[in-house]
């Protein structure tokens, strides 16, 4: 009996720790889901840790054991921002618009105009974390420079492939170009997008003319 008995204490706790993981886990998830959301539509120095606390509805003692700092979460929201605005969505719907590579630059911007049509447009994370932090040495700071620098490595690739002749020189121009839009958005202009991108072709037709 002693040893049924150790075997049901065995699996009870077993079950115990899954169970306690599996919050552990959710608990994580509900702070940055909930800081996801409230940094893309409000920036980063707008939001306190008081206010994702409150809302992801955790204790401050686990919120830290996960976070120890808000530029932890901050650092963890830039690297879900590029998985899924970048990554699963830009990148992504980039490439399944078009089937060329000059085409697929351009499509940049066909993807953006219907992005600043929405009602619940949010602009740039990684500028506005960019722009929010003003101190050389942060981070965070240099973490939005590096998200930003991974979108270029994209459109080097596309320039690349599209037979641009200096395809760096080519993805940075390119890239003010999508930052200025979406700047121009936020001020307002749900044009911008169409304006941008019709600079942008002159741009790639003179590029390719000089091949």
């Amino acid at each position: 009996m002693k040893a049924v008995a150790g075997r049901g204490n065995g699996a009870l706790d077993r079950g115990s720790r899954g169970s306690s993981a599996r919050d552990t886990t959710s608990a994580r998830e509900r702070v940055l889901s909930t800081a996801y959301e409230l940094f893309s539509h409000r920036g980063v120095r707008a939001v306190g840790v008081d206010t994702i606390i409150n809302r992801a509805k955790v204790a401050k003692m686990t919120f830290y054991r996960h976070f120890p700092s808000k530029d932890a979460l901050v650092l963890a929201f830039l690297e879900r921002r590029e998985q899924l605005w970048t990554e699963e969505w830009l990148e992504a719907a980039v490439m399944e618009r078009a089937s060329t590579a000059g085409d697929r630059l351009l499509a940049v911007f066909d993807v953006f105009d219907g992005w600043f049509q929405r009602d619940d447009f949010e602009g740039c994370s990684f500028i506005n974390v960019l722009l929010e932090m003003c101190e050389p040495a942060s981070a965070v700071r240099a973490a939005s420079a590096g998200y930003l620098a991974n979108i270029r490595t994209f459109l080097h690739s596309l320039a690349k492939d599209a037979g641009v002749a200096e395809p760096d020189d080519f993805a940075r121009k390119w890239h003010i170009l999508m930052k200025g839009c979406i700047v121009a958005a936020g001020e307002g202009d749900r044009l911008a997008a169409r304006r941008a991108r019709a600079v942008a072709r002159l741009l790639l037709e003179s590029q390719l003319r000089t091949r």
